[in-house]
């Protein structure tokens, strides 16, 4: 795990913390990056295509031995948590899970490969702790 951006810290003291726990509880086969949001904007513009930060990116490892990564960005997830109500603590885990899943081979483009993905999500979070993210309150 790699801290770029120091708002990470500013924000949330025990950011590595709630990342090697979502790492652990999703199996993370990978490193984190806390990014900033300009960080992040450049990554997406070169891998794809588009000129804006996003929250999280995850990068497929590049052959065998290796390892994939997250990248995520601290104004984007930070301004996403709190226009949800959400902690950041909690919308980070969510975050880290997402991503580790990608890495394991889930994705979202369906409703019904996104419903399952959400299941997984809610359910690792919920071994943290955490509030599942798709619950309507």
């Amino acid at each position: 795990m790699f801290v770029d951006d120091t708002a990470w810290r500013r924000m949330l003291r025990d950011a590595e913390r709630v990342v090697r726990r979502a790492g652990a509880v999703s199996a993370l086969n990978g490193s984190v990056v806390l990014a900033s949001d300009r960080a992040v904007k450049r990554l997406n513009a070169q891998f794809r295509g588009r000129n804006k930060p996003t929250n999280v990116l995850t990068f497929e490892p590049n052959g065998p031995g290796e390892i994939g990564e997250i990248v995520l960005a601290s104004g984007v997830v930070a301004r996403e948590a709190r226009a949800a109500g959400k902690s950041v603590r909690a919308h980070l885990a969510h975050l880290v899970i997402h991503g580790a899943l990608h890495l394991r081979g889930h994705g979202h483009e369906g409703a019904g490969e996104a419903r399952r993905m959400e299941m997984v999500e809610a359910r690792l979070l919920g071994r943290l702790g955490m509030p599942n993210p798709w619950r309507r309150t």
